[in-house]
């Protein structure tokens, strides 16, 4: 009988060690988590039978955020590094490209859900996550983005991207409700802001290339609302999303 630990095992028994300098506390996983595996269970997560108290409030693993943080603290501390790269790189050509400051704004967040928080619906997500700090053009824009990037726009250049041929495959049809709000966007005043973000999306960005991201500090600073008590602490109906960025283990 073959009882060698699996690499997930090890993986796990890693995690607890690293935890014991921390008050012995478990770091807990949502049911999201597990559902993404394709485990369903209320059960899973909340350190059944291990005698261990919860984490609650910072997660010693990750890298530690200051009391009041801001937009750039979270794309260097909550952020997946290539996905940082992908929004920057994006946001650089939209500006190379002449676009205007929401376009560019756009486009340095309209991924923002898929860096930092989820890919399911993630211009929903990303929309509604920054929507109390920017200009409703753009929270919009980044929402739409969503669905107009499976329709070509021929009179700016925008083709059905052929690497969703690759990942859905050729016979793919987006859901229903993208089709409706692509109809819906398509006579909108906004329209072509949002399309824009399509026609700057890098699809395969350059992974040598590393854009910093205090070349947008400027930008940063004239169109996003960066709260004095910090993203998270300020009352708006995004803040708990922040705060679960900042501390996603928290058992409840």
């Amino acid at each position: 009988m073959n009882t060698k630990p699996s690499l997930s095992d090890l993986a796990d028994q890693a995690e607890y060690q690293q935890l014991k300098e921390f008050e012995d506390c478990l770091a807990t996983k949502s049911l999201l988590f597990h559902l993404g595996d394709g485990y369903w269970s209320q059960d899973i997560g909340f350190g059944k039978g291990t005698g261990k108290r919860l984490l609650m409030g910072e997660d010693p693993r990750l890298p530690k955020m200051p009391d009041k943080p801001t937009l750039q603290d979270f794309f260097r501390c909550r952020f997946a590094p290539a996905q940082t790269q992908h929004l920057l790189q994006s946001a650089r050509l939209a500006k190379k490209n002449g676009m205007s400051e929401k376009v560019i704004m756009a486009c340095l967040l309209h991924d923002i859900s898929v860096a930092g928080f989820i890919r399911a619906d993630h211009g929903y997500w990303g929309a509604q996550l920054i929507e109390p700090y920017v200009d409703e053009e753009v929270s919009w824009s980044i929402r739409v983005h969503q669905s107009l990037r499976f329709f070509p726009d021929e009179s700016v250049g925008y083709p059905y991207p052929p690497n969703y041929i690759t990942m859905f495959g050729a016979d793919y049809k987006p859901e229903p409700y993208i089709v409706a709000e692509y109809e819906r966007a398509r006579n909108h005043k906004w329209y072509m802001t949002s399309r824009m973000i399509c026609v700057n999306d890098l699809y395969s960005f350059d992974p040598d290339l590393v854009v910093e991201l205090e070349e947008f500090d400027d930008l940063i600073g004239r169109n996003f609302r960066q709260p004095e008590e910090g993203l998270g602490n300020d009352n708006t109906p995004s803040s708990h999303m922040w705060r679960t960025l900042r501390q996603p283990c928290n058992a409840l």
